[in-house]
């Protein structure tokens, strides 16, 4: 499991052309000889490895140059005249009351150069593998601004690379969930979280649909809800959990649409509610459905209305036009409910000693069917930390033909709790396999198990044999679909493998296989995540663009997810000059509108950078939702 970390990425802008109408303290700015000029200095950054990174550092008034790895660092400043300027920028220079921008090279205001002498006697230790030296002073007039740091790169005096950094959110991230057969595949439900902490659970039964809103409709009875209940067939089950999603189309007041899609949404629970004494947890959300309006209209007649600001939209869908958009305006009315579900334990009310008695007294007497259900009510209870894990070492299963679903199922299911316990667990079923050699379901755990120890470099692994072993599932009533994606974590593991050998053209033969072969594969919103972060760690961001964009404009997709394709592609104009990346922020500003706002904080406050109001697109769409 990769680190959540806060990566500082680096943006490179061409300084050709620069403007010198200010004090420019003898810098140089080389135009149609500045290749010949900074060719070693341009080679030594190329040259730099992916993991040393460096940013600025305000402490007070003090701006500091921080950099991981002092060697890199003395490279870089080799000649006298070699060293750091800084460009200050206020984020003032974009406020949405000015008609525009004047572009100019240097932005803010420009720092006096610190060279090599001051700078590598300056550097000095900061913490754990960090190195730092003090490169200038906020000036006291600007100090209380909210600002941000460009750093220009010099090489004899010649500027040669400026540098904008931004900072990208990273999240825990793992191989694809292969799941784990219990009596039928169960997977670990993860959830996307930027922390390092892993977040997931072992998912219950879960349920989505789409209930429709009528335009003049408000209320919902349990009449109402009754036929889609009974269609759910939910006697065995009880939800546990509901989600609703509610959307209003886009005409009309937004206080009153959200009032009015809480108010569908709540009795939509209410009456959910009625047909079960336990409880239900519910989360309810509303919002405005512009993402399929904008999506619906693209192509029609009607498109010229991408171009508009959602008040001007609304302007326009008055009296005739709404009329004639209704036939579209009425598939946005909608909820979307996800129910989590739980199987009806008729045992719920037994203690650990009881149900343990009990299912030692089925295998006793065979009793396969009722060793079962017991065997279900212990999980649930352990997965709801009612009872302790450690009542799984104390279901005695012989080691026989018959018992070995309870064996396998005792042994996913331990490893599914936890997954430190993985070897024990690969262990076990080993010995299994022995006692039912032919049994698929046995035989895919344990290869599931194998490709992630063969990750983590727990077991030695020949990687052409483990290929084959993941092929022949299929002769063991193993679905392709699961073998598929198998192959794709496969690929995953031997491409990381081959870039710590600096193997890279093999390396890029497993990411164009994963690239290739991910798209037949269903994913889940933690899958899309973990590829996308796999692509831009191996410098394909193309492809994790690629892989998330259409999703981006699904008014379902992840919150988290959905920022992370924001933070990847923001910074690509030729991506945001599109009307349908519109619709991508639209989806993000619905979904968390202040979250959308905080991307244009400075660095220091958790934002990508606010010099992305320099484009005049996304400056546009930050002055219309996030300025009042």
């Amino acid at each position: 499991m990769k680190d959540s970390r806060l990566l500082f990425m680096l943006l490179f802008v061409c300084v050709s052309n620069f403007s010198l109408a200010q004090n420019n303290f003898d810098i140089i700015f080389p135009n149609e000889n500045r290749e010949q000029i900074c060719q070693n200095f341009t080679s030594l950054f190329q040259q730099k490895p992916k993991e040393v990174n460096f940013s600025i550092q305000r402490e007070g008034n003090h701006l500091y140059f921080q950099v991981n790895d002092k060697d890199w660092f003395n490279s870089i400043f080799s000649n006298p005249y070699d060293g750091i300027a800084l460009d200050i920028i206020d984020k003032n220079r974009f406020d949405c009351s000015l008609k525009s921008i004047e572009g100019k090279q240097i932005k803010g205001e420009l720092l006096k150069p610190v060279y090599r002498q001051q700078l590598r006697s300056g550097l000095k230790p900061n913490g754990e593998n960090l190195f730092r030296v003090n490169v200038g002073r906020v000036p006291a007039n600007i100090a209380d601004h909210e600002l941000e740091y460009n750093i220009l790169f010099l090489s004899n005096k010649n500027l040669c690379r400026y540098q904008i950094v931004y900072n990208l959110a990273s999240y825990p991230w793992d191989l694809l969930e292969m799941g784990m057969y219990l009596d039928s595949l169960a997977f670990n439900t993860k959830e996307i979280k930027p922390t390092a902490k892993e977040a997931y659970k072992l998912s219950n039964k879960t349920l989505k649909f789409i209930i429709p809103f009528e335009k003049n409709k408000s209320e919902y009875t349990s009449e109402d809800i009754k036929p889609i209940y009974d269609s759910l067939q939910l006697t065995d089950f009880n939800i546990k959990a509901i989600n609703i999603k509610a959307y209003a189309s886009v005409e009309g007041s937004l206080e009153r649409n959200l009032e009015l899609q809480n108010q569908r949404a709540n009795t939509i629970v209410e009456a959910l509610q009625s047909f079960q004494k336990p409880t239900i947890k519910t989360e309810v959300s509303s919002s405005e459905n512009w993402v399929e309006f904008l999506n619906d209209i693209k192509g029609t007649e009607y498109a010229k209305l991408i171009s508009l600001s959602k008040n001007e939209v609304k302007a326009k869908l008055v009296g005739a036009l709404s009329n004639e958009l209704e036939y579209i305006l009425k598939d946005h009315r909608k909820a979307v409910i996800k129910l989590e579900l739980q199987k009806i334990d008729r045992y719920e009310n037994l203690s650990e000693n009881e149900l343990l008695s009990k299912f030692n007294t089925a295998i006793e007497n065979e009793e396969l069917d009722e060793a079962r259900k017991l065997q279900n009510s212990i999980f649930g209870k352990i997965k709801s930390n009612a009872i302790s894990p450690d009542v799984l070492d104390k279901m005695n299963v012989p080691e026989q033909i018959n018992f070995a679903k309870l064996k396998n199922k005792n042994s996913a299911f331990k490893y599914m709790q936890d997954e430190r316990q993985i070897f024990i667990v690969y262990n076990e079923l080993i010995k299994l396999e022995k006692l039912v050699p032919k049994d698929g379901e046995v035989k895919y755990n344990i290869t599931a198990l194998k490709i992630r120890l063969w990750r983590y470099k727990t077991i030695e692994i020949d990687d052409s044999a483990l290929k084959r072993q993941i092929q022949s599932l299929q002769n063991y009533g193993i679905p392709s679909i699961l073998i598929s994606r198998m192959l794709v974590n496969y690929h995953i593991v031997k491409a990381e493998n081959l870039m710590r050998q600096r193997d890279y053209k093999n390396k890029d033969v497993s990411v164009k296989y994963i690239h290739q072969n991910y798209k037949d594969i269903p994913l889940s919103d933690y899958d899309y995540l973990s590829l996308a972060q796999f692509f831009s760690y191996y410098a394909n961001t193309d492809l994790a663009v690629e892989l998330l964009e259409n999703k981006s404009r699904s008014i379902d997709i992840d919150e988290d997810l959905l920022f992370y394709y924001i933070n990847l592609s923001i910074i690509n104009k030729q991506l945001t000059k599109e009307a349908d990346y519109r619709t991508i922020l639209l989806n993000a500003i619905n979904m968390n509108k202040t979250r959308f706002c905080q991307l244009f904080n400075p660095i220091e406050t958790g934002g990508v950078t606010f010099q992305l109001l320099e484009d005049n697109y996304l400056r546009n769409v930050y002055c219309e939702s996030c300025v009042e």
